[in-house]
């Protein structure tokens, strides 16, 4: 078997360890600020204070609807994930590369507008049951993509081996091929917990209180940030759970190719008329996390007799840039991260991987406020910037980089490096030469996926928007929450037109890399 599992391989490639060292923690830094910020005001209530305030039946229900609303929406875009990658990657099934682009368009869709469909279509769907449903058809990309970008790459020589060997196809899946998307899958799925812990308008749609909404609630009262601190920092605790979780599902192995020759990518499984229930049940997928909102924007669309008018060119222009530079500099962010955490050779270097996953479960009016009152305390004139908007959005959406980036580096065969230093190339030209065009496909993802996040984020961007400057967001739900529908139409159908052809435009660019 060419493509071996081993848990105690370590490669010894070199590395400049101090200046990766100091960028990674400078952005574990950056990420954790947020986080001082709020322990830091929820201890001001004290022991006894903060006892009272979280051990109540009220904070028991938040608890109980946030961790059912997250173990139901896991299991939801595992099955829908993991199932649609395999599909796509490994099957027969006509249109792969359509069916590829198609499936990663729910993220151009913002989840509050997924629940605006449903609600237009069946307004009693509300509670844990409506919120499951949206939240399932919004993210299940975050582990279609992972998943899908590692069977992609798998070499057929370990299935055929397995094959070899007399395990039947389900067996050579369950013992060959899954164990290799492990890393891919559980990153999906604490990419889901997180963002269903960090989640507001879809449930506020929806009628179900969970932590979030707790705490925004808080911060609205304008006389209970302490008690909003003190929910988030409960918030904090799940998401350190939900790292440990993760940690244990991952497991140790390393699954990167070790053996000689060119990967033989793996030969279709035919599926026969399986095909036809098979599509449909995609296109049922599709309907909706897609269909529903689309449907229900083209409805008060069709209303309005000036759709491209108002201020909706400078929102575009404005979101375009802003989450571009946001995608790039998580993308460099996460570099440093993943490097220390998969190739680094010190004990406990991935503390600052699970430290970027912290802040990230936070809401994102958690992560403005605080960085308003860093700025405007220590630093006044990154108020109400570009600049600090975009770290805001660095913060929130690093850990989809990091994901992404993490299964490329896993996989990058490190022979390959150590073959070019035997050539006399530098570490850092090892790294740029060899490297970087293996990660491209995973570096384009990750990219995708904070553009996506960025293009889609409300609550931060209204905190921390220059003044005057609008994205198309917020332009959305200024006009949603003054109930003028026919307005906020053009807003939430641009959101999802600029978004779809970007998307698949970085996944081909990365594929022709490749």
């Amino acid at each position: 078997m060419s493509s071996t599992l081993s848990a105690t391989h370590r490669p010894r490639w070199s590395f400049p360890s101090w200046l990766v060292l100091l960028s990674a923690a400078s952005v574990a830094s950056l990420v954790l600020l947020p986080i001082a910020v709020i322990v830091s005001r929820g201890a001001g209530v004290g022991l006894e204070g903060a006892v009272t305030t979280l051990v109540r039946p009220r904070v028991g229900e938040l608890l109980l609807n946030t961790l059912s609303l997250a173990a139901i929406t896991v299991a939801g875009t595992t099955v829908l994930g993991v199932g649609a990658a395999w599909l796509v990657e490994r099957t027969t099934l006509r249109g792969r590369a359509f069916w590829r682009s198609l499936l990663i368009a729910p993220l151009a869709v913002p989840a509050f507008v997924v629940a605006f469909g449903w609600l237009t279509l069946a307004p009693s769907m509300q509670g844990l049951a409506g919120a499951a449903v949206v939240t399932t058809l919004a993210y299940f990309p975050f582990v279609f993509l992972p998943v899908a970008a590692v069977l992609r790459g798998l070499d057929q020589a370990g299935e055929d081996s397995a094959r070899a060997l007399g395990l039947s196809a389900f067996a050579t899946l369950r013992r060959v091929v899954l164990p290799q998307c492990r890393a891919a899958i559980s990153g999906g799925a604490l990419l889901v917990t997180l963002h269903v812990f960090a989640e507001y308008g879809v449930l506020e749609m929806m009628r179900f209180p969970t932590f979030t909404t707790a705490i925004l609630e808080q911060f609205a009262m304008g006389n209970s940030a302490t008690t909003g601190s003190l929910l988030a920092c409960v918030l904090v605790v799940l998401c350190v759970l939900a790292l440990a979780v993760e940690r244990l599902a991952r497991g140790t192995a390393r699954v990167a190719r070790t053996g000689r020759g060119t990967i033989r990518h793996g030969t279709p499984h035919r599926i026969g008329w399986w095909s036809i229930p098979v599509t449909a049940g995609l296109l049922l997928v599709l309907a909706g996390a897609i269909g529903v909102p689309v449907t229900a924007v083209l409805r008060w669309l069709s209303k309005n007799t000036d759709p491209f008018g108002g201020g909706l060119g400078m929102a575009v222009l404005a979101t375009l840039e802003l989450a571009a530079y946001a995608s790039v500099l998580a993308v460099l962010a996460a570099l440093p991260i993943v490097w220390l955490a998969v190739r680094g050779r010190r004990r406990g270097a991935s503390i600052f991987e699970r430290a970027t996953y912290l802040a990230s479960a936070l809401p994102g009016v958690v992560v403005a406020l605080a960085f308003v009152a860093v700025s405007v305390r220590f630093a006044r004139g990154l108020y109400q910037t570009g600049f600090l908007l975009v770290l805001a959005y660095v913060v929130l959406f690093l850990p989809r980089a990091v994901v992404a980036v993490r299964s490329g580096l896993e996989h990058a065969q490190p022979a390959l490096v150590e073959s070019a230093r035997s050539l006399g190339i530098s570490s850092f030209g090892a790294f740029r030469r060899v490297v970087l065009p293996l990660m491209a496909r995973p570096i384009a993802a990750g990219a995708v996926l904070v553009f996506m996040a960025a293009s889609t984020e409300l609550t931060a961007t209204l905190l921390l928007a220059p003044t005057g400057v609008s994205t198309l967001a917020t332009g959305f739900w200024a006009a949603s929450d003054q109930l003028d529908y026919v307005t906020a139409a053009p807003y939430a159908l641009a959101l999802i037109v600029l978004s779809v052809p970007l998307s698949v435009t970085l996944m081909r660019e990365a594929a022709r890399k490749k």
